[in-house]
């Protein structure tokens, strides 16, 4: 059994120092974040990153209070570590994509037909686009679009038909 695999009345051991530790140093690893993102809001995932890894890892601490710091931080710099990599991983497949984009370019032709076709799918209720996008412009059979959506075929069915009666109605 894990430490994430409490039953109720089960207790996290260390919980108390694990809650003092970061109630006393919660502000200074905000600070120690914000020094170290460029993104404000991102400083306040890292904290709260940081002590989900905390309370996960509550049997190691190590028992004084300098000690307990300094494990925290280890954590919040391996936090910070995990969310660089990780933004290095966004900016390379965004590149990627720009590239790709450059050279192949909007395969759909561009038109007012395009501009009306668009509006009218916009026009169709949420759960209707859904199906319709799947479909038509990502290529899923309405089977397989079912399984994305989390529906039954026969209700993706159903949608899908009134979606292209809507359609055909409003284009004509």
């Amino acid at each position: 059994m894990t430490d994430l695999d409490l039953r109720p009345g089960d207790t996290v051991p260390h919980a108390d120092r694990v809650s003092e530790l970061f109630e006393a140093e919660s502000g200074a690893l905000l600070r120690y974040f914000l020094r170290r993102v460029e993104v404000r809001e991102d400083a306040a995932d890292l904290v709260a990153e940081t002590a989900l890894v905390l309370w996960r890892r509550a049997a190691d601490l190590p028992g004084d209070a300098e000690r307990d710091r300094m494990w925290m931080y280890g954590i919040a710099r391996r936090t910070l570590s995990g969310y660089r990599r990780s933004g290095i991983r966004r900016r390379a497949l965004a590149d990627r994509l720009r590239d790709e984009l450059a050279t192949t370019g909007d395969e759909a032709p561009a038109g007012p037909q395009l501009d009306e076709v668009r509006s009218a799918v916009r026009a169709l209720p949420q759960r209707e686009q859904d199906v319709v996008a799947l479909v038509h412009w990502e290529g899923f059979t309405v089977t397989a679009a079912a399984a994305v959506l989390g529906i039954r075929p026969g209700t993706a069915q159903m949608r899908y038909s009134r979606a292209r009666a809507r359609l055909r109605q409003m284009l004509a």
